[in-house]
């Protein structure tokens, strides 16, 4: 076991303990850096605003993209950035409560810090039918106007089916997992929508400005191990990327967390999740 004291950076494939200043420079110098989450805990909030925060002294050329907007919505974060309407209202124009649902308290400190520093928010989600729409009947039998811009994604890897397989098993979620894989055709599919939505935000928006740098506000489970959106961006060509990951654990085994991510930062002690969302209707 490999000791990660608090307050720290790992490097997961070699155990060895990086610097904070030389890594941030580093990963200032990529093309899109993706910063994994679990929802409902406050703690990886407040570090995802510190990565966002270092980074952005180094290369202030930089976006923000969101897992929790969906495209349609993308003017009103344009609106919010430029100082055109209070919280209240920004809330409540990009459906908040329908579209994500989780306490907007947790998140509101990264979109204060864009609109404060006028860095671009990008609205990176689809039309949530969609994925499911993929799920039953697959990509091909989607109309191209309903596709909300989102291209067919690179095949799966059976690395990604086992890796999901132990996460919706409630194990470890281990890439090296053989055994047969209990994850359904239509399961995946809808997870690879998500991703490729995901990295079709990011590459559409270095299309247009490829001069930033964009960070990429994900769930974790779109990441690990270069599965996931990671994936989907190699094949639309961006293969400069980093993935950083939050961790509370003062020991890890090498061999389960060796590829899971370029850097993964100790936290403090996470606090206790707030009350259940609310399950959002269909964006």
């Amino acid at each position: 076991m490999v000791a990660h004291p608090r307050a720290s950076w790992l490097c997961p494939d070699t155990g060895r303990a990086l610097q904070q200043g030389e890594l941030m420079r580093a990963m200032a110098r990529k093309r899109a850096v993706l910063l994994g989450e679990t929802h409902d805990i406050a703690e990886i909030h407040r570090w995802q605003l510190h990565v966002i925060a270092f980074l952005h002294m180094v290369r202030p050329e930089m976006a923000v993209g969101f897992e929790m907007f969906p495209r349609r919505v993308q003017a009103v974060l344009d609106v919010w950035i430029d100082g055109g309407m209070d919280t209240a209202a920004f809330l409540e124009r990009c459906e908040w409560s329908k579209v994500w649902g989780f306490d907007p308290a947790l998140y509101l400190p990264l979109f204060h810090f864009c609109r404060q520093q006028r860095v671009k928010m990008l609205a990176l989600n689809c039309h949530r039918p969609l994925v499911t729409q993929v799920g039953q009947v697959g990509w091909d039998a989607i109309p191209l106007e309903q596709r909300d811009g989102v291209t067919p994604s690179a095949p799966a890897t059976a690395a990604y089916r086992a890796y999901l397989e132990g996460l919706m098993g409630g194990g470890a979620a281990d890439r090296q997992v053989s055994a047969p894989s209990a994850i359904s055709d239509r399961f995946l599919r809808a997870q690879q929508t998500w991703d490729r939505a995901f990295a079709c935000g990011i590459a559409d928006h270095l299309a247009r400005a490829p001069g930033d740098l964009v960070i990429g506000i994900i769930g974790r489970g779109h990441l690990e191990y270069g599965h996931g959106t990671p994936h989907q961006l190699a094949d639309l060509g961006i293969a400069d990327v980093a993935v950083l990951l939050p961790t509370d654990r003062d020991r890890h085994d090498p061999a389960a967390l060796a590829g899971i991510a370029d850097a993964v930062f100790r936290l403090d002690v996470p606090e206790p999740p707030p009350p259940s969302r609310h399950r959002p209707r269909p964006n």
